[in-house]
């Protein structure tokens, strides 16, 4: 018995250790701190012995190209600060106009200076993979976001060779309206905006919940729907080596995304 005024003196123990509970691989994500929707779309989405570790940005609650292009600023910091020790084997940037208007180079090069350990990713790229593996050229695009930002993911996507259809934005200007919007929504969104000679509809934005209802969508529309969280979870997941076909989150997960795979 322990009594007040002794000194404790442990036996000799041989604890024994396994690889830990994610065992498979190991994701981080930088998240902005106005973020509603990623987390539980992240915890919804991670396979058995894959671990999700978040850090988040201070972030302004006014999503316009100026308050989005100060994200850089603290970037390398945020990523050296998601579980050092044990090294992810993915960090990914989860803001998709962010990753637009800062450029994704440059996000990935901020990572890599704070994780070396780790590859680099950014949300827009995960859902460029995901377009790419899914052979989808003819877009059309559902958005919360302010018109500018709207104009300039067109632009984007256009340099990167999709033809956009359409874009439309809610013109929503913070994170918190955007983590508002009911999924129910975005599916009536989504099909209002969808256009017959499109191959796929692209629902953008980390903050949404559009996650919940993307087989709602595919089955409605009769193509694939790739959101914002979906395909950067997709990618990072295969990126670290993970080839599992998940159910519920859109057809993208029974793509096995090869040409991402570590070499």
């Amino acid at each position: 018995m322990f009594t007040s005024g002794k000194q404790v003196v442990s036996r000799d123990w041989s604890p024994v250790l396994d690889a830990g509970r994610h065992h498979r691989a190991r994701l981080g994500f930088i998240l902005m701190s106005t973020d509603l929707a990623a987390e539980a779309d992240f915890f919804d989405m991670v396979p058995p012995g894959v671990a999700v570790h978040i850090t988040r940005l201070k972030t302004d609650d006014y999503t316009t190209k100026e308050t989005l292009a100060r994200h850089i600023d603290h970037m390398a910091d945020a990523a050296a600060r998601i579980q050092p020790d044990l090294r992810p084997d993915v960090i990914s940037y989860s803001c998709t106009s962010g990753s637009i208007v800062i450029g994704e180079d440059r996000v990935m090069a901020e990572i890599a200076k704070g994780a070396p350990w780790a590859r680099p990713m950014c949300l827009v790229q995960g859902v460029l993979d995901a377009l790419d593996a899914l052979n989808a050229r003819r877009i059309v695009v559902g958005t919360p976001y302010l018109d500018e930002v709207n104009t300039a993911e067109a632009e984007y996507l256009l340099a990167k060779g999709f033809e956009v259809l359409d874009i439309q934005g809610l013109n929503l200007s913070t994170g918190t309206q955007m983590g508002q919007v009911t999924p129910q929504f975005w599916k009536e969104f989504a099909l209002a905006i969808d256009r017959p000679e499109a191959d796929a509809i692209f629902l953008s934005c980390g903050g949404i919940r559009a996650l919940e209802v993307v087989e709602e969508i595919e089955q409605a529309a009769g193509k694939p729907v790739i959101t914002s969280n979906q395909a950067q979870f997709w990618s990072c997941l295969r990126r670290a080596g993970i080839t599992d076909q998940l159910t519920g989150f859109g057809r993208i997960f029974q793509n096995p995304g090869t040409a991402l795979l570590p070499a």
